[in-house]
């Protein structure tokens, strides 16, 4: 009998990346690269259905031969608030996720190519520990006016994975840790972990929060407000400035990690303190979620793309090391953390849950 495997996919804004899992690990892994030139074409990110699907698509048929495909996990992207989870897709998810309702974000494309792909193949389609997953302690959800609430929107998914790995570290289960947990990428989510449940973190997309390589973070209100109607700038086009074109990429001309680094090395002054403002920014996150754990801290969880700089964690050190041990998972755990989500629900060790 063919081997069964999960396909699972995970567009981000400028690459997608897709997986074959069996239930013994991966098989075959790939990043399919969009350049920036290219994605400029479409005005919503889910207008790019067409070209990320035949990419998709074309890289995995070759590499199934002999395999049988039983499920395909997407990348959970901006839904109504949820548990955590295996969810399946359903035409509800889809028509959220495809208008936008919550969120214009690249994860958007998650669950709406793994459908098509699951019915290429004739088999469920599903999403695990989607960004928009909350837990939220009550005072986390307050902000200050009643018109706005602060919402759970996070990278979810690497974070469980990854703190499972550190509490696995210290021979403990995840329900009885807490850990401050820092997702360091183009977008940034530092969270409280209590009980292996997100209690808060900060809006990784358009709220508070460090700036990143390419996301603004929080911002003086008055200031903000003052841009917003000085005429200079559309709604999107300050909604894309804020989530797409700020942080590095806005004051460095350039949201590349390495780059910058680069940069450094040579002597240049002015990017040396633009990333040491980053590195505070996250410091200062890290402590203030230490402070919603009470000081209860088993550790801090350092992970995300930018940890492959050493130069970021090094920083970094100085700052949090009181806290108490530190775990540095460089990269993302998410294709793994999608797959095994996938294969516990077609093995029945998972409840399905219903998008609804």
């Amino acid at each position: 009998m063919a081997e069964e495997v999960v396909l699972v996919v995970n567009p981000g804004s400028t690459s997608t990346k897709i997986g074959i899992f069996d239930r013994q690990g991966c098989r075959f892994e790939k990043t399919i690269r969009h350049p920036q030139e290219e994605l400029r074409n479409y005005l919503r990110v889910v207008d790019q259905f067409d070209l990320r699907y035949s990419g998709v698509k074309s890289a995995v048929e070759p590499e199934l031969y002999g395999l049988t495909v039983v499920g395909v996990v997407g990348r959970g992207g901006p839904l109504k608030p949820l548990s955590g989870g295996v969810y399946r897709i359903n035409e509800r998810m889809l028509n959220d996720l495809g208008s936008c309702k919550y969120s214009d974000h690249a994860s958007n494309l998650g669950a709406i190519i793994a459908d098509r792909m699951a019915v290429h193949y004739h088999v469920p389609a599903y999403v695990v520990d989607p960004v928009t997953v909350d837990d939220f302690i009550p005072e986390a959800r307050i902000s200050g006016l009643p018109q706005i609430e602060r919402k759970s929107r996070s990278h979810a998914l690497n974070i469980k994975a990854t703190a499972l790995k550190a509490a696995n570290q210290l021979g403990k289960l995840l329900e009885d840790v807490h850990f401050v947990v820092a997702h360091l990428g183009g977008g940034i989510s530092i969270c409280a972990l209590r009980g292996g449940k997100i209690i808060d973190v900060n809006d990784a997309l358009l709220g508070m929060g460090p700036f990143s390589p390419e996301r603004a973070g929080a911002l003086p209100i008055g200031r903000l407000v003052e841009l917003a109607f000085s005429g200079e700038y559309k709604k999107d086009e300050l909604l894309d400035l804020l989530s797409r074109e700020g942080g590095l990429k806005a004051y460095l001309g350039t949201g590349d990690l390495s780059e910058v680094v680069e940069r450094i090395k040579k002597g240049d002054q002015k990017a040396k303190g633009i990333f040491r403002a980053m590195v505070y920014q996250i410091a200062k996150e890290i402590g203030a979620m230490a402070a919603v754990l009470k000081g209860q801290v088993d550790g801090v969880v350092i992970t995300g793309g930018m940890t492959h700089c050493q130069e970021i964690v090094l920083e970094l050190e100085p700052y949090i090391s009181f806290l108490g041990k530190l775990f540095v998972f460089p990269g993302e755990e998410e294709l793994e953390a999608m797959a095994e989500g996938g294969f516990r629900a077609l093995d029945g060790k998972e409840e399905i849950k219903d998008y609804i």
